[in-house]
């Protein structure tokens, strides 16, 4: 009894810094995500999200059943680039369960033009997300998001 209780004490001290690495690997993987947000007119930054974003990678946002794929994800991240220059997305807390990671998260802007139709004039925003990564073999291969776009809007009208 003494030996598999030794046994098993060993093993897990074995093991438990490969799944610390592991853990660090996605979060990782998923900080790449937040630097290409934060980089959208990039083409590095495009390639480093392709390669920690699954070929079948999907981006969901509402119950709408419409999922973006990566490619369209990075098109539209390249005309946000354009239209938001100073587009910058700061993770603040990002936490790990098994393979999922979730990371609440701050975006500001100020846009150069009509953002959703809505003429800011040079106005900021400031708004909180909330995303759900799911992972599989170190690559995302699904993120849920919220973001308070709404909020934004609110404050480029200026109410």
């Amino acid at each position: 009894m003494t030996f598999l209780r030794t046994l098993i004490a060993a093993t897990a001290l074995i093991l438990a810094p490969m799944a610390g690495g592991a853990i660090a690997n996605e979060k990782a993987a998923v900080q790449k995500f937040y630097d290409f947000l934060s980089n959208p007119a990039s083409k590095a930054h495009a390639a480093e999200f392709m390669t920690v974003a699954a070929n079948n990678w999907e981006s969901i946002g509402d119950y709408s059943s419409k999922k973006k794929s990566r490619e369209k994800f990075v098109g539209q991240l390249a005309h946000f680039g354009k239209l938001i220059p100073n587009l910058n997305w700061t993770v603040k807390e990002m936490i790990q369960s098994g393979n999922r990671v979730i990371v609440r998260s701050r975006a500001t802007g100020t846009p150069k033009g009509p953002f959703f139709g809505v003429d800011g004039k040079g106005k900021s925003f400031d708004i909180m997300a909330i995303d759900i990564h799911t992972l599989k073999d170190g690559k995302i291969v699904r993120s849920y998001h919220v973001e308070d776009w709404a909020g934004a809007l609110r404050q480029l009208k200026g109410k």
